[in-house]
């Protein structure tokens, strides 16, 4: 069976919720099974292009603050994401879990080798010790930032020394290592920022505390099995590569997931690929559809191969590790580029003649989103080459 690329255009338009828009935050996160979260901007942003009326900050907030229906999550390829709190808890198992215990053992090596001033001979006893500690903190404070975590476990403070030698040699507190570490192994989540939402400073707080009851367990294998499900569910049919590339799973672990889902396999413009069993009937072309992407988009990051909707402007797009940055969208490709200007103001470059009636779209969906960024400036964490030189 062969499904072509304007059918896969189709089905990014209706299931990422860019040509039907979607009711809610967590129906917008639940289309593209995770938002990336690297940089916060980028889940108002992605949820605004996402839902009727145009979202708000304070739908999103209340989502991951309040309601808690929405949980901000290490994961997939060792990226921050939000989810639903079903899906964290497929991640978890499914990536997460696996991920700790990689850091785990880095970490470990990087104390006892790299410890500053004096190295630790035997780090794993003490940092299990720490992360206890932390935790214990944690609960009596009920949320805490970094810096009131070291206060109460002065341990924190314990310095690498990473490099040596090296013209980047850096010495730094085993602080944010730490944390990361005990939210890797599912222990902690990141609550609300310190200042707005564009900030990177989080409080913590013990998971089982933000979410009564944690998160449902799952083991690795039927996770990883249920994780390619709804990923197929969004963004298949795809190469398998995508799928490994998107998980950062091992080429066995993908075989063994998809071998639990039995997919279909298809001809995707003469490239295989797979498609859940259930869904080889055609999606009904949707109506002529405009969207302004944030950078680190989960559909433009959604698979490895990118030529079907970014097409030649790949180097425009990208920054040199493979994030991409603001996009233009017209009927399931990438047909441009935006920045906000210090002004405020939200500019648009087209790469190709998409027509009167969409490049009008397009000049009203840039002017709505600068009304709805009113006096925020949003800069990208990764710049890339179209973004810098529209931004000026």
């Amino acid at each position: 069976m062969k499904i072509t690329p304007d059918q896969r255009r189709a089905r990014l338009g209706v299931r990422h919720h860019l040509a039907a828009p979607a009711a809610s935050a967590e129906q917008a996160a639940e289309g593209v099974v995770a938002l990336h979260a690297t940089d916060p901007a980028s889940v108002y942003l992605a949820v605004r292009a996402r839902t009727a009326g145009g979202g708000t900050v304070a739908g999103v907030e209340r989502a991951l603050y309040e309601d808690r229906t929405l949980l901000r999550i290490l994961g997939m390829r060792r990226t921050v994401f939000v989810t639903g709190v079903a899906t964290a808890a497929v991640v978890q198992a499914g990536c997460s879990a696996e991920i700790a215990a990689r850091q785990r053992k880095l970490l470990e090596q990087h104390l006892a080798n790299q410890g500053h001033p004096e190295n630790l001979p035997d780090p794993g006893p003490w940092l299990r010790e720490v992360e206890q500690s932390v935790e214990t903190a944690l609960r009596a404070r009920g949320s805490a930032t970094a810096q009131q975590l070291v206060e109460d476990e002065p341990r924190l403070r314990q310095q690498l020394h990473m490099a040596k030698g090296k013209p980047y040699a850096a010495i730094g507190n085993v602080t944010s290592r730490v944390l990361f570490q005990l939210a890797a192994d599912g222990r902690i989540v990141r609550g609300r920022p310190r200042g707005s939402w564009l900030s990177t400073q989080y409080e913590w707080a013990p998971l089982d505390g933000w979410l009564p009851g944690g998160l449902a367990a799952w083991s690795a294998e039927d996770a990883r099995a249920e994780l390619a499900r709804r990923w197929l569910r969004a963004f298949g049919p795809a190469p398998v590569a995508d799928l490994r590339w998107w998980t950062g799973w091992t080429a066995g672990q993908t075989k063994k997931a998809l071998t639990a889902v039995r997919p279909v396999e298809v001809d995707l413009d003469g490239e295989p690929g797979v498609v859940l069993a259930d869904d080889l009937e055609p999606v009904a072309e949707p109506a002529p559809w405009v969207a302004l992407l944030p950078a680190l988009d989960p559909t433009a990051m959604g698979w490895a191969a990118r030529e079907w909707y970014v097409g030649g402007h790949r180097e425009a797009l990208f920054d040199r590790s493979g994030n991409i940055g603001p996009t233009v969208w017209s009927d399931g490709r990438v047909v441009g580029a935006w920045a906000q200007r210090a002004s405020g103001e939200v500019v648009t470059r087209l790469f190709e003649d998409v027509g009167s009636d969409q490049a009008a779209a397009v000049e009203r969906e840039a002017a709505g989103l600068t009304e709805w960024l009113g006096e925020v400036r949003v800069i990208p964490r990764f710049r890339t080459p179209a973004e810098r030189d529209l931004a000026g």
